[in-house]
């Protein structure tokens, strides 16, 4: 149920009212978010004084100092340069190779002179070998060098070849091993194209120490100049991998939402514009993506809630729940946001104040437990836009965690009134989510001796008793609004001086004392099985209402020797008299606006059961009469309640019909009552376990028996009794 302007404004609206319910949730939730991460149109200008703090907006990456740091790192890369000792080796076959060709150039010469000169008739006048024809045939031996070796030997000059043919044997083999002695220590270092100059430099200072004629000195400067070579190279591919690979090891520079760019009252210098232009925060216009993510979650929650309402198959309780859930929330949501206008960097933990337990706690007792643990992830969510400024802070961690675990802490209590669980609803509310608080702030490093700390301490704890508090004492108000069988409505109807109780007192006063009998034995025994003992003690007062019309006619109410008027009854009358009191009592209920518990014990309080004196009366007169002309209208019980008050009202009845009641007689009979009508099928929609139908029997047996048990008489007491009497007549004399 919900309040009664609601509940009309609701079958007014009909199909729409769902609809419209949630547009407008949708409309609140959306402008409250909204209202948390619209920010004002700035256009921030070097130089500028900052008015207020400026934070960044959304987290981003700064492009330009990331980019900037990854050209320092590449440029701080050592190139890399690969040795190739082969190099060496090379240069020094090359030599070799050369001298041989010298050789073989001079040998050729020789023979050639020696021809000559054995051809020649005067032997003084023998045309030797020329300078040029030896360089002729140097150049013949040339052509036979691969492309590659050519090269070498065409840059080595044609005076060194003029003074190799010049110089005798053993001048050229020692400018041979001069040259390559050079050159292999030479070639043995790393020499990179800058340090080639220097190489040659040394080599040359080396040439210059040789004790060697000024002609071998100038061979062997030729052969060094050109045989000495770069034989360290740049590995440009490995010199651009380590390039890459120190550039991605760069770290991006990040700008975190809730970031402070400028602290109030500082100068907006170049460095913060740059951020402020990587945030687009110096255009006039904002990001749309927060409005997205609003209209988003919003019809998340929606969606969700429409989903988890979907399986209940009564319209009514899905609607309630609908309402419930979007009144709760809703009011949830505004107190965040009332808690978020006074939050201020001197008091940035003020939102822990927030009662984040007391919405999926009320829900929990109200609807179900699901309901609640939907609430408090959904809070967390809203938390999240409703204090968007603190995005990218400490601070937000800590209030998103502490909303989520105070609001499934509350959750987990038991679903029934919170002020009757006393140190469990302390630990789970209070105790818990301070501790959880304690532990976040230890977390993130805080110092105690720091002000704020003990202000982010003093919320949390403050908002904790604060859900715990709201709890306990609105309770009652809400379960006012929510349900037609409140506790503020039951202690009203169970004042004795109701006008129907003292109706029932005064017209049916056995069917009254009945009614207060049944009442005390039913409630005994549910609160034994943990039922609503409040509950059933009321529908117990006013299960027998409709005796009023025909007060007379139950037996109860009979004056002391007054005869029986069904005796003068058919039974088929009788029968319509008897079954009335259940049909004439639901009307008086529905029409004096009962809870619906109560007109449902009303109503099922006989169930389906047999009147069996009637019956057998019937059945005398009729054969054809059949059981179910005798059973009553039903339904049978469907609630633990409704099932103990039809076994307590049988039993009471009975018990109080017997001759001389024992202990023995009564247990008998509430046995074999319970047991005929768990066979009869009476208690198969009462929820109603074998082990709970063992304590109620226990129970029921207790309370008659220490009700109708056998009194003994005393005869000192009478006796004393008598003379008392005797006094009191003769002092009215």
């Amino acid at each position: 149920m919900i309040i009664a302007p609601l509940k009309r404004l609701k079958n007014k609206m009909g199909k729409y009212f769902v609809p419209v319910l949630l547009t407008l949730f949708f409309l609140i939730i959306s402008g409250i978010l909204f209202s948390s991460v619209h920010q004002n149109d700035t256009n921030y200008q070097e130089g500028q004084v900052a008015e207020e703090s400026i934070r960044a907006n959304k987290t981003a990456e700064n492009t330009p100092v990331t980019n900037q740091k990854k050209e320092l790192a590449a440029e701080a890369v050592v190139p890399e340069y690969t040795y190739q000792e082969e190099i060496s080796s090379e240069q020094h076959d090359l030599i070799e190779q050369l001298f041989d060709m010298i050789d073989g150039v001079r040998k050729d010469s020789a023979e050639e002179n020696e021809e000559r000169r054995e051809d020649a008739e005067d032997s003084d006048s023998v045309n030797e070998v020329t300078e040029d024809e030896k360089m002729a045939a140097m150049k013949k031996e040339l052509e036979q060098v691969d492309g590659d070796d050519l090269n070498f030997y065409q840059k080595i000059p044609d005076d060194f070849y003029r003074i190799a043919f010049d110089l005798s044997q053993d001048d050229l083999a020692q400018v041979k091993e001069e040259s390559l002695s050079i050159i292999d220590q030479q070639m043995t270092e790393q020499i990179q194209q800058e340090d080639l100059s220097e190489a040659r430099q040394d080599a040359e200072q080396q040439v210059e120490g040789l004790d060697l004629s000024s002609e071998q000195r100038e061979a062997v400067s030729y052969l060094v100049d050109e045989g000495i070579i770069v034989n360290t190279f740049l590995n440009e591919q490995k010199t651009d991998e380590l390039k890459q690979e120190a550039e991605d090891s760069v770290q991006p520079v990040m700008i975190y939402q809730g970031e402070i760019i400028v602290r109030e009252g500082s100068q907006i210098d170049s460095s913060a514009i740059q951020k402020l232009n990587v945030l687009g925060m110096t255009e006039k216009n904002q990001s749309f993506f927060p409005f997205v993510a609003i209209i988003l979650v919003s019809l998340l929650q929606i969606i969700v809630l429409l989903y988890f309402t979907h399986p209940l198959k009564s319209k009514d309780e899905r609607e309630n729940q609908l309402v419930f859930y979007v009144v709760a929330m809703t009011l949830s949501i505004v107190f965040m946001k009332f808690f978020q206008l006074f939050q201020t960097e001197a008091i940035a933990y003020i939102p822990l104040f927030f009662p984040a337990a007391f919405i999926p706690l009320i829900l929990n007792l109200f609807i179900n437990r699901r309901s609640g643990i939907l609430a408090a992830a959904f809070q967390v969510v809203l938390a999240s836009f409703i204090f968007y400024e603190s995005v990218g802070t400490n601070v937000l961690p800590i209030i998103l965690i502490s909303y989520m675990f105070s609001g499934l802490l509350g959750t987990l209590l038991p679903r029934k009134r919170i002020s009757h669980q006393g140190q469990q609803s302390l630990l789970w509310i209070v105790v818990f989510p301070f501790l959880v608080s304690i532990v976040l702030l230890v977390l993130q490093g805080v110092n105690f001796a720091d002000s704020q700390t003990w202000i982010a301490l003093a919320c949390s704890l403050a908002g904790s008793i604060l859900s715990l508090l709201m709890g306990v004492g609105l309770y009652q108000f809400i379960e006012l609004m929510v349900t037609d069988d409140s506790d503020i409505v039951l202690n009203e109807l169970s004042n004795p001086n109701h006008p129907m109780l003292k109706k029932l007192l005064e017209e049916a006063p056995g069917t009254y004392h009945h009614s207060m009998m049944v009442a005390n034995l039913s409630a005994n025994a549910v609160a034994e099985i943990g039922g609503r003992t409040l509950l059933t003690r009321v529908a117990c007062y006013y299960h027998d209402i409709g005796k009023l019309k025909h007060a007379n006619f139950f037996v109860e109410n009979l004056p002391q020797g007054a005869e029986n008027p069904h005796n003068f009854l058919l039974p088929e009358d009788s029968k319509q008299i008897i079954f009335g009191h259940v049909t004439d009592g639901v009307a008086v209920l529905e029409k004096e606006k009962m809870p619906q518990m109560v007109i449902d014990i009303c109503q099922q309080h006989h169930g389906t059961t047999l009147m069996k004196f009637f019956y057998v009366k019937a059945k005398e007169r009729n054969s054809k009469i059949t059981e179910e002309d005798f059973r009553y209208p039903g339904p049978i019980p469907q609630t633990k309640e409704a099932g103990v008050v039809s076994i307590a009202d049988s039993c009471e009845a009975a018990v109080r019909a017997m001759d001389e009641p024992t202990n023995e007689k009564i247990k008998e009979f509430v046995s074999n009552l319970m047991t005929d009508r768990m066979l009869d099928g009476q208690l198969d929609d009462a929820q109603l376990t074998l082990k709970e139908l063992k304590i109620i029997k226990k129970s029921l047996i207790d309370g008659l028996c220490s009700t109708f048990h056998s009194r003994i008489k005393y005869p000192k007491m009478e006796s004393e009794a008598e003379k008392m009497k005797e006094e009191q007549e003769r002092s009215g004399q």
